[in-house]
């Protein structure tokens, strides 16, 4: 009977001691029921209450109630209330859920089923998941607590600062601070948004990595890519394959294509090209530098730019090409608007616009020009759109049709793509192959001509004894002779591409010799020079 009643007092007093809140603090141990390698131990820290419910399949599982919190090694697990299932090592938690995973990343959500001895958190209902950096949210995530790899399935969202990102699915690496995001894939800031089918993002460093096609779009641009980096927070971009960039009045792609915000540069690799509607002018390199600011590029490793204009172009081929905005003069800029009608004082006085500036170009070294009406080639090139005039320099040579011209610099006026007039100053010589062979030529100091419709109509040579040498032609389009003189000014007058008469103006000297009675070596002018090898034939032989 003794001892009846000892048994039963020893009972009531465990069990007593079960649901005793104060006891519930004191760090119970609950060891789940697992191999030696797989066993996990949950201490449960508090509750206001703790029950102990038998199932009817014999299962034992405990409930604590009220502020109930629980903690797996580094891991704490709290909420309104939490279930544990000793026999399968589950624990449930139900509203205010909070996991705070070694003081790094925290968990909130209304629900939360935990896998003790995998250490995988499944969680329901407005989840979000932090880690200093950035906030993950989302309705249904899955948290592994060994890797702290988070993942969704069902859409999410990541904030990072003023950068949000959202998917319909996405997996979160806590020790890296990267989120892999797949199935459309949006990422909004002030400035961008980036729109994918998957994208890597960075919150540590708020860089986002491109690993599929993408579209950015910004206030003034949209990029294009398929790889690369781009770090949302110092504006350095690098991107790979084939990339686009497209603005109010430009377009750039390339292989490789570096981008700075802070200085607004833009560096292409491989197959580089710009596009400038504006000016209507095309600039292809293996290797173009762009300063988007003041609108200036370099081009080089085989660079060509092309005007094009009327369905009509013109290529320019240089060891390096480039271009930028000159401001016009106070005169200047009341000049123009005085041109386009305004009178107001205050208004011809006012400050510069963006229109109230020139653009030019300059080709350096090996230049080579083609356009169906001319070509050329020289060391040095500029040309500006204030007035359409090209500059050569350093041994410049022009052709159009048979006729060449040379100098120690050219000014060829243009309009439209079709050349206009030209100087040319000191050593001018001009060359006139004929069908039979022979070369009419023309030297002076300084010689200007026209062209009609794209082709050489006349040409003034002048100079200290100005020399030509002509090959006159009779009423049955014979030869008669060779005329070489020598005067002030030498007129040329042509008819389709060829020398149709010349004028002999002051001091004329010379004579005409039958074609059977011309001096030995009496053909060419001194400076003689036909380079019609180094002619650019068409517009692929620029290339070469």
């Amino acid at each position: 009977m003794q001892r009846k009643m000892f048994r039963c007092l020893i009972m009531l007093l465990c069990f007593l001691n079960i649901f005793n809140p104060k006891a519930i603090c004191q760090n119970d141990t609950l060891k789940l029921p697992f191999s030696n390698d797989t066993i996990r131990k949950i201490e449960i820290i508090k509750a206001n209450d703790l029950r102990q419910i038998t199932l009817g399949d014999g299962q034992v599982i405990e409930t604590l109630a009220g502020s109930a919190i629980v903690k797996q090694g580094n891991t704490i697990l709290s909420g309104d209330s939490i279930v544990l299932n000793k026999l399968l090592g589950i624990a449930e938690v139900f509203g205010h859920v909070h996991i705070n995973d070694a003081d790094t990343v925290n968990t909130y959500s209304d629900y939360l089923k935990y896998i003790g001895n995998e250490q995988v958190a499944y969680l329901k209902k407005s989840v979000k998941l932090t880690d200093g950096k950035a906030t993950l949210t989302t309705n249904d995530l899955i948290y592994d607590l060994r890797t702290g790899i988070a993942t969704y399935q069902n859409g999410g969202k990541v904030k990072n600062q003023n950068t949000t990102l959202t998917s319909e699915r996405a997996i979160y690496y806590s020790d890296t601070k990267e989120v892999f995001f797949k199935n459309n894939v949006q990422l909004k800031d002030p400035k961008y948004e980036m729109n994918a089918d998957s994208l890597r993002y960075n919150t540590a460093f708020k860089t986002a990595y491109f690993i599929s096609p993408t579209h950015i779009i910004s206030e003034q641009s949209t990029i294009d890519t398929k790889s690369g980096n781009y770090n949302l927070e110092t504006g350095e971009a690098v991107f790979n394959e084939k990339t686009v960039f497209r603005d109010k009045s430009r377009y750039m792609s390339g292989n490789k294509v570096a981008f700075e915000e802070k200085t607004n540069t833009i560096q292409i690799e491989g197959n580089g090209k710009l596009v400038d509607s504006t000016n209507q002018v095309m600039v292809l390199g293996d290797k173009i530098f762009i300063d988007k600011k003041n609108g200036s590029f370099l081009a080089t490793r085989k660079p060509i730019m092309i005007f094009y204009k009327n369905q009509d172009s013109t290529f320019i081929t240089a060891d390096t090409l480039y271009s930028n905005k000159r401001i016009m003069t106070a005169i200047e800029i009341a000049e123009n608007r005085k041109k386009a009608g305004i009178t107001d004082t205050l208004k011809l006085k006012a400050p510069p616009e963006k229109t109230d500036s020139i653009r030019y170009f300059r080709a350096y070294q090996n230049v080579k020009i083609f356009n169906d009406s001319l070509q050329s080639v020289c060391g040095n090139l500029i040309f500006s759109t204030e007035d359409s005039v090209f500059k050569l320099y350093q041994k410049p040579y022009c052709w159009n049709g048979n006729t060449q011209l040379s100098g120690d610099t050219i000014l060829l006026f243009t309009k439209n793509q079709q050349p206009q007039r030209l100087f040319v100053y000191n050593n001018a010589m001009v060359i006139n192959k004929t069908e039979q062979g022979f070369y009419n030529q023309m030297v002076g100091k300084t010689m200007n001509g026209s062209f009609v419709d794209g082709n050489i109509d006349y040409i003034r040579t002048k100079g200290i004894s100005a020399e030509s040498i002509f090959y006159p032609q009779g009423e049955d389009s014979a030869y008669t002779g060779m005329n070489r003189s020598s005067c002030d000014v030498i007129d040329i007058f042509f008819r389709n591409k060829n020398i149709n008469k010349i004028k002999f103006v002051n001091q004329v000297k010379g004579a005409l010799y039958p074609m059977n009675q011309i001096p030995e070596n009496y053909t060419f002018l001194k400076g003689f020079n036909w380079q019609d090898s180094i002619r650019p034939k068409n517009k692929f032989a620029i290339f070469e």
